[in-house]
């Protein structure tokens, strides 16, 4: 996980520095055609989206704006490390529970396990416990089957919490760098002493602008955390429904 991190944080430096690159070869290149041009009517320039999204980053501040930022740097870090986890986690439950079925008609418990040995996922490990405990009696089976699957439970939703707290997080800062962006524009209009609306509009914009990407970075962030959690009920229903059968198939061994 610190490796995702820090790759995450490269990829993003360098985004950061290609944007950088690309505009002051733009710029450059506006100068250039200016002076070429310069008694012709100046046209309306067109910014990309990424010039424009710069743009409105810098006009933000770099406070309040680079914290925002670091919440969708982190956030995004944890949520795509939680789906590559719990993608590794997706076990074929009938193709398991059919071999493990299967290895206990022909080999009983200990081919069974060895089956579950060679399976990735919380579902082969759960597997693994309740065989593991069959010689004990059924109760032990169920009970390891069920401690276990909290234990597995807890690795799905690992870190989950951070990205809830990042999603509260974007909205608050920049509902925050609006209000002080807003009391910093009535300071200057108590210094100017009265009430000159180009001497605040500017004030004012710079503050909204971080409401609006703190609000961005919280429905990017809050996707992805929908996807996680749907991706672990699913997993978790798949834990229940094949801890019920591996019941069924521990009982009609012992028959």
């Amino acid at each position: 996980m610190k490796r995702l991190f820090s790759i995450l944080a490269i990829s993003g430096m360098m985004a950061f520095g290609t944007v950088n690159a690309t505009t002051a070869t733009t710029s450059a290149a506006l100068t250039t055609v200016a002076s070429v041009t310069q008694d012709d009517p100046p046209a309306e320039e067109t910014l990309g989206f990424h010039q424009e999204l710069k743009k409105r980053f810098i006009e933000g501040g770099p406070g309040f704006m680079g914290i925002v930022l670091l919440c969708l740097i982190l956030g995004l870090a944890i949520a795509i490390e939680r789906i590559i986890f719990l993608n590794l986690s997706t076990t074929n439950t009938k193709k398991l529970t059919q071999d493990v079925e299967d290895a206990l008609a022909s080999g009983g418990v200990e081919a069974a396990k060895e089956v579950c040995r060679n399976t990735k996922g919380p579902i082969a490990s759960i597997y693994y416990q309740g065989l593991d405990r069959t010689d004990e009696g059924l109760d032990a089976a169920e009970k390891a089957v069920v401690a276990y699957g909290g234990v597995q439970m807890g690795q799905l939703e690992k870190n989950v919490s951070w990205i809830s707290l990042f999603i509260a997080l974007a909205p608050m800062l920049g509902f925050m760098g609006t209000v002080i962006g807003m009391i910093d524009a009535f300071d200057k209009i108590e210094a100017a002493g009265d009430m000159n609306p180009a001497l605040v509009a500017g004030g004012i914009k710079i503050a909204l602008l971080t409401t609006v990407f703190g609000l961005i970075v919280a429905i990017i962030l809050q996707i992805f955390y929908n996807y996680i959690i749907a991706k672990i009920d699913s997993i978790v229903n798949d834990m229940e429904d094949a801890s019920i059968t591996l019941m069924d198939l521990l009982i009609r061994q012992k028959k």
